[in-house]
């Protein structure tokens, strides 16, 4: 999948300053972040429906959608595949693939923990004094 993503990257780059009036992907730079943010969000929220409703099909070619958008903003933003790939196996290792990072630290408990009291071991400490 990486590789198909480096390849659309590639093309999204390549076609960035076409003319806007027959290039879909020249129209969204032309329209800056926000026009790319917004088409983003639409395709977002069309895989999001779809899946709802049950229509694997729709969803497949929504997320290929979403995926070409993504990669509009990730080029306007100055990002690269290859960033977000290191950044993903960063959290592959601390979390494991299937977990995301939560967005705020993990809270530690306000108050200290209880010290842990340890009782005595009066039988061994009789046995060492008959040792000596």
């Amino acid at each position: 999948m990486s590789d198909s993503l480096e390849r659309l990257y590639q093309a999204v780059i390549a076609a960035k300053d076409l003319d806007p009036a027959t290039s879909r992907t020249a129209r969204l730079f032309r329209g800056g972040p926000s026009k790319m943010a917004k088409k983003l969000a639409e395709e977002a929220i069309e895989v999001v429906i779809d899946a709802v409703n049950g229509k694997p099909d729709a969803v497949v070619r929504e997320s290929a959608d979403l995926l070409y958008n993504l990669t509009v903003l990730w080029a306007a933003a100055g990002v690269k595949p290859g960033d977000v790939w290191r950044e993903m196996a960063r959290r592959e290792h601390l979390l494991g693939i299937a977990e995301k990072l939560p967005k705020t630290p993990v809270k530690l408990p306000k108050t200290p923990a209880e010290p842990v009291v340890r009782r005595r071991i009066v039988a061994l400490e009789n046995r060492l004094r008959k040792l000596r």
